[in-house]
Parts: C-alpha cells; structure tokens; sequence
C-alpha cells in the first residue's frame, strides 16, 4: 500500500513536476544501463589476461597485454567521467541552472539595448554561455584523457600549447557554424504554424548534407594538413580500383594526423562525381613520421654520452607503429568503398533520423557486407592482415562481451570479422 499510495502522490503533483520527474528518472536510468554494461565489458578486460588460442597466430602476449591495460584505463576514465557528467546535469537540473542561464542571457542582451522581444538573439546568447560552460568544465577531463591516459601508452603526440590552440579554434569554429544555424532554425519554429516540426527536419538534414559535403574540405584544413598523395604506385593502384567499381575519384589526400595521435583512420567523402579519399599519414607503413622518427633513432650510431638512452632506442624500434604496407591500404579502402557501392553512406543517413541503436545494429551489419565486398575484389588476404594490424597499432582489444558489444560498437569485434574474411580467405 506504501508503494502505491507514494505513486498516487507522485502522479498528483502539478505536470511540470512529473515531467521534471520523468526526465530525471530517464537519465539515470540510461546512465544505469550504460555503467552495467560498461562494468560486463571491464570484466572481460581484468578475468582475460591470456591471448584467446584462436588469436595464437596473430596476436603475441606482449601485444594483447598492452591492449588490455589501455582498454582498463580507458574504462577507469570513462567510468569517472561519465558518473561526473551525470551528476552535473542533475545538479544543474535540481538547482535551475537551465533557468538561470536564460535569465543571465537576458542581462546580457538588455546590456546590448534588445529587449525581451528579441527571442532568438537572447536564444543565441544562451547557447554560446552553454557551450562555454560545457567546454570549461569538460577542460580538464580531456587534458586528463590527452595527456595522462593517451600519453602513458604512447598515443599522444600533441604539445600543451598545441593542444590548447586546437581547443581554442575548435570552439571558435564550432560557434561560427551553430549560432547561424540554431537562429535560423528558431526563425523556421517561430514562423512555421503547425507543420513546424516538418520544416525543422527538413532544414536540419540539410544542413547536415551540407555540412559533410563542406566539412573535409573548408574545415577539417583549418586544423590538419592535407597534402596530395604523391605520385606512384599506391596512388595508381588506388585509381584503378576505383575505376572498377565505377566511384567517382577525383583526388587523394594523406592528412598529416601523427602531430595529434598516433591511431589510424581512412575515409572518403562528396557528393556526386566529386569523391575525395583521405588517408592518415600514420595508416601509410612508407609515410608515417613515426616511423621515420623511429627509422633515424634506429640507424644512428650511439655516442659514449648516449648509451644510456640505447635501450630506449631499442624499446622504440621493438614497438613501432607499423601502419600497414600498399596492400593492406588498398584492402582497407577497398572496404571503405564497399560503403559507397552498396549505399551505406544514404542509408545511415536516413536511419539516423530514427534510432542509434538501430543504426549500431545495422552499421555492424553493414561493416560485413563492406568486408565481403573487399573480398570479391580479391583482397580478403590483404584486409585480413590490415585489420590485424591495425588493431596492433590502435591497441584494440579483440575480446568483447556480447551485451556490451552489441550496444556500443557500430563495428563488428575484430575475431568476428577475421572467421568472416577466412572462410573464403585468399591462399
């Protein structure tokens, strides 16, 4: 009878205060689920210390034991971060902090002589102190995650300075794209009738269609740099490729990704006959500066004074960063071209406007077919030691628990894809 005489009250209160209810209760229940698969997935990464006899071939102990402490400090942060991020939004819940916002925005535009009719500058000015706000008290978790968690294994590359510059632009940037977009999205709400939320959609998958037709080439330059691929003979075989499936490439670009990470990454993007590739300088074997870096460590004669630092030489040159060999790239994009011929890129699209966890399920689903399709350009073999090898060098770990796999990763684990790729595996 307590419990459901509690209930009746709950249900009694005023509206507003149900639905301040039901929000709260919503987000930790997410939060909730969230941690209790987290916790599934950090069980694997304690309780599995071995290499799995199935990755014996391809995976050495030293490897598969430095993936596994990465993946736990990894979780560690994540834990924290997260049971911060949702004690904040509560506390900023509970205590006004939304309202409060609202009315220091007001000030500030009364300061500026706009008066309360002026919603949508008041809506802009509320957006950039929110955003501010986010970005100060989100400072200090990436600092953390940069240059403690991503430093300790030997990912990090950026300097302090450089770091913070990046923040500083990236804010920037950030603001210049959303305060025009949200005003003329609040201008489209404001005018729209009673079919307003159809033209906020529409709207809104515009500007996302613009945005990633704009994005490699007008903002990601503001922060790395891009470089034509040379002349030779991966660029030749990338073209040739290409013109086998009919993807419309007009060029190729290395972005030079090493000054920020050491991970590796591959993709392309436009619209229509005017597709761009992009490959991290650190995916390339021949044209990463790690392996450069390391390659002059290794080839210089040690001087008396140095030959303390020899074993550090020697440590660097034992786990460099291999990228992957001509080969392997051209099977890893021969995947990623996989997306763009089987239409991958307009379906996520298109099921983004529904649910995430649908789009993971079929975004797994589609990390198959993009694999199979690798496979009928005859480069199973190749892809399969390209995924090896990149899961090296990112410190992936390749055991995962099923619940927690199957909410979070958009791709498929690594043993799943490579018993894919070897039951029609090139010999």
């Amino acid at each position: 009878m307590g419990t459901l005489a509690l209930l009746d009250a709950l249900w009694e209160m005023p509206a507003e205060k149900r639905i301040f209810g039901a929000v709260l209760l919503f987000s930790w229940t997410v939060y909730l689920w969230e941690t209790f698969l987290a916790q599934r997935q950090r069980r694997i990464y304690k309780t599995t210390t071995h290499v799995p006899p199935e990755l014996g071939q391809i995976m050495d102990s030293e490897t598969f034991e430095k993936s596994r402490l990465y993946q736990l400090d990894k979780s560690t942060f994540s834990f924290w971060s997260g049971l911060y991020s949702e004690i904040e939004g509560t506390l900023i819940l509970l205590f006004g902090g939304i309202p409060y916002l609202w009315r220091l925005s007001g000030r500030f535009c009364s300061y500026a002589g706009f008066g309360p009719e002026y919603e949508i500058t008041q809506s802009l000015v509320f957006l950039l102190l929110a955003t501010l706000f986010s970005a100060l008290t989100g400072l200090p978790w990436s600092l953390y995650n940069t240059f403690v968690i991503e430093e300790k294994h030997g990912f990090n590359q950026q300097t302090l300075g450089f770091f913070m510059k990046d923040a500083i632009k990236k804010f920037v940037v950030t603001q210049c794209i959303l305060l025009p977009v949200s005003s003329l999205l609040l201008y489209i709400i404001k005018i729209g009738g009673d079919y307003f939320f159809i033209y906020a959609w529409l709207f809104t998958l515009a500007v996302s269609l613009v945005l990633v037709t704009i994005y490699a080439d007008y903002i990601a330059p503001l922060f790395d740099k891009f470089t034509p691929l040379p002349e030779g003979k991966l660029k030749e075989e990338i073209e040739v490729m290409a013109k086998s499936i009919d993807f419309p490439l007009t060029k190729v670009y290395v972005v030079e990704g090493s000054k920020r990470s050491s991970h590796s990454n591959a993709y392309f993007y436009g619209f229509f006959k005017n597709k761009r590739i992009v490959l991290f300088d650190t995916l390339l074997e021949e044209y990463s500066v790690l392996n450069k870096d390391i390659q002059e460590d290794s080839s210089m004669e040690p001087r008396k004074e140095d030959e303390g630092n020899s074993e550090e030489i020697k440590a660097k040159v034992k786990n460099k960063k291999q990228g992957c060999k001509n080969e392997e790239v051209l099977a890893v994009l021969g995947h990623e071209l996989g997306h763009w011929k089987l239409g991958h890129t307009v379906k996520n699209i298109i099921i983004s406007q529904v649910l995430s966890f649908c789009l993971t399920v079929l975004s797994r689903r589609f990390e198959f077919q993009a694999d199979a399709f690798a496979k009928k350009l005859g480069k199973a073999q190749d892809l399969y030691s390209a995924l090896i090898k990149l899961n090296k060098d990112n410190l992936g770990f390749p055991v995962s628990d099923w619940l927690f796999s199957m909410w979070h990763y958009s791709h498929p684990p690594l043993l799943e894809r490579l018993q894919a790729l070897k039951s029609t595996k090139q010999h």
